[in-house]
């Protein structure tokens, strides 16, 4: 059956990373997906562990009776610019090791280009890609991907056909339900288009920023390019679960062993305590609606 993780990103900023599969653990969670921690992996930057502290997170987690499932790094391995991008290989392979080492077979990331750029941004990807793919194949890491608002690609299909253009089994999908409306709000019909490459969903709820004939959200001055979204407690927000966690059940991922969910909300840091326990009590109802209907 498929795993329920947690995303400890609200306690980064007043706990240490080894302070974090105890603070998991005593939320109810028996899964943790390590994102960036200014102490291990931070973003966009060469990661700051040694051997010694990622063993010492490895022992940490074991003790603490939490699995590390996945690392979600943000490095820029689809930067137009080549000295960014390059130096981004080399701070993805140094996570590839870390993987390895904690014992992780699972990285989910972005693409991190650049939407102005878009074609110099995909052929940066596919390069960094050739040096990428056969490390991870070496170490038995698999790398999935979310087409992240701001980046060079935000629709969900066309994110889907730049990964299967890799022509790749490592590489797979990650779902982010709180970029839904940036990838073109059609679970029901991407998620069967997908198939087995899908290797995470991530769950948080967020806005409709096209409703209210686009003024959901005003941003100043009018026409600028921001993108808005939020990574709020399911219910918050216009996302259909329903029809998302319906999408899963159909095409077999919530039966799958080597799936899943990230709970990932992290807009509001002060009620992460309460959030987290009953995020995890709703995922358990969606899945337990998607296998009766």
């Amino acid at each position: 059956m498929v795993r329920i993780a947690y995303d400890p990103t609200p306690y980064h900023f007043d706990h240490g990373v080894l302070e974090l599969p105890d603070i998991v653990a005593r939320l109810g969670y028996e899964y943790l997906q390590l994102t960036p921690h200014p102490e291990f992996g931070p973003f966009h930057r060469r990661p700051k562990a040694d051997d010694d502290l990622v063993d010492a997170l490895r022992k940490r987690a074991a003790d603490a009776g939490v699995k590390i499932v996945a690392l979600q790094p943000v490095q820029r391995i689809s930067w137009p610019e080549e000295p960014q991008r390059e130096a981004a290989v080399r701070n993805f392979s140094r996570v590839i090791e870390i993987c390895e080492r904690l014992g992780v077979d699972t990285i989910n990331t972005e693409f991190s280009g650049r939407p102005e750029r878009g074609e110099d941004s995909e052929a940066g990807f596919y390069r960094s890609m050739e040096e990428l793919i056969p490390k991870a194949e070496k170490a038995g890491v698999r790398i999935n991907i979310d087409p992240h608002p701001d980046d060079f690609v935000e629709d969900g299909l066309e994110a889907w056909r730049v990964i299967r253009g890799l022509n790749s089994k490592q590489v797979g999908f990650v779902y982010v339900g709180s970029h839904t409306f940036h990838m073109g709000d059609r679970a029901a019909t991407l998620i069967p288009e997908v198939g087995d490459r899908l290797g995470a969903v991530f769950v948080a709820d967020t806005y409709d920023h096209h409703r209210s004939n686009g003024l959901r959200y005003i941003t100043n001055p009018p026409g600028n390019p921001a993108r808005v979204h939020q990574h709020n407690a399911i219910g918050n927000g216009d996302v259909d679960w329903q029809e998302l966690f319906d999408a899963l059940g159909r095409t077999g991922y919530l039966d799958r062993e080597d799936a899943v969910i990230v709970s990932n909300v992290f807009g509001e840091n002060e009620s992460a305590d309460e959030v987290a326990p009953s995020q995890r009590e709703r995922i358990l109802q969606l899945i337990e609606a998607a296998a009766r209907s």
